[in-house]
């Protein structure tokens, strides 16, 4: 495995407990994982300097300062009501994951959904929307997109982990939200700390200090590679807390998920529906797109190539998402 392991430092690969150079302190006191994010930092903002000329203004500064944006009305009020309606409405293949009290479905945004829903793809294609999800990534890459649903307190006895604030990796990453429906401020917010996106030498200090523990003695999903933050790891990198983006439907909100987030506690049951969509590359290749897999006609088929090769290599690498058959996005969620 050595071989495999030493090609992995040059791309995305996280886990501190998968892979022993990653994981190593002695290297990582040498200053490796250090070295890591401070590259993948500086391609990411010199591959965003030659993006940002495409991006609205307001949008590019709102993001740059905070680490996302959040865009009220994203699309137009008099479409927004039958699309909305046209989504709840739609029915097709699901998968489902349960994470702690939470289950989270998503159906994939596919030709089939596309072809039934022209207005969809109408607005995934917008140039303006386009061109921030790119600066956002860093790369001209299409995301991956769903029709995803969250429903909270499933399971009363078991605590959600994606209510602790994380980062999801080293590097940046884009994660975006069209929310369906308003979001309160107790009810499963999506929750981020302004600014945490920046690699401050506070961070970076943090950073290298987190990657001296013994990847044995990290919390499991901190040494899978998406660390875990206190408010004692957020006042040492001179930040303020997670601040829950209560919203209105129709807003859009677009992310770097190296900053701190997280989903807000639900005080009561609730059903968040929203157009999520995912988007992370290697951190390492320097080049803005090249990206085979955005290609139209092959975009807009990946989730489905994804799923059915984790179905194949579940013995090997696991598969959270259950698939549950037919199912539309206001369905009872967690029932088979």
């Amino acid at each position: 495995m050595s071989p495999i392991w030493v090609i992995q430092l040059g791309t995305g690969a996280k886990s501190f407990l998968d892979n022993p150079l990653i994981g190593s302190r002695r290297l990582n006191r040498l200053g490796l994982h250090r070295v890591r994010v401070k590259l993948a930092g500086a391609l990411c903002a010199w591959r965003r300097r030659r993006l940002a000329r495409h991006v609205r203004a307001d949008w590019r500064e709102a993001f740059d300062r905070d680490g996302f944006v959040a865009i009220s009305d994203f699309v137009p009020p008099e479409t927004f009501a039958a699309l909305r309606r046209a989504i709840l409405d739609y029915r097709g293949q699901a998968r489902e994951m349960h994470q702690g009290d939470a289950v989270t479905r998503r159906l994939a945004i596919d030709p089939g959904m596309l072809a039934a829903i022209p207005e969809l793809r109408q607005q995934l294609d917008r140039a303006d929307l386009q061109a921030l999800f790119h600066y956002v990534a860093g790369f001209r890459i299409a995301p991956l997109h769903y029709i995803q649903t969250i429903v909270t307190h499933h399971e009363e006895t078991h605590v959600d982990p994606q209510e602790a604030l994380h980062a999801d990796a080293f590097h940046s990453s884009l994660k975006a939200w069209l929310f369906l429906n308003p979001v309160a401020p107790d009810e499963a917010p999506f929750t981020y700390v302004r600014g945490s996106h920046r690699l401050t030498p506070e961070r970076m200090e943090w950073e290298y200090r987190r990657s001296l523990v013994d990847p044995r003695e990290m919390p499991r999903l901190t040494g899978r590679g998406s660390p875990r933050v206190s408010s004692e790891d957020l006042a040492a990198m001179r930040l303020g807390e997670g601040e829950p983006l209560a919203v209105p439907g129709n807003t859009l909100v677009v992310a770097d998920t190296i900053g701190f987030h997280a989903r807000g506690a639900s005080v009561r049951p609730v059903e968040r529906v929203e157009i999520w969509s995912y988007a992370r590359r290697n951190p390492f290749v320097p080049w803005l797109g090249g990206d085979l897999l955005s290609l139209p006609g092959i975009a807009e088929r990946r989730v489905g190539w994804v799923w059915a090769a984790r179905d194949r290599l579940a013995g090997y690498i696991g598969q959270p998402w259950k698939a549950v058959g037919v199912r539309g996005p206001a369905d009872n969620a967690g029932e088979s």
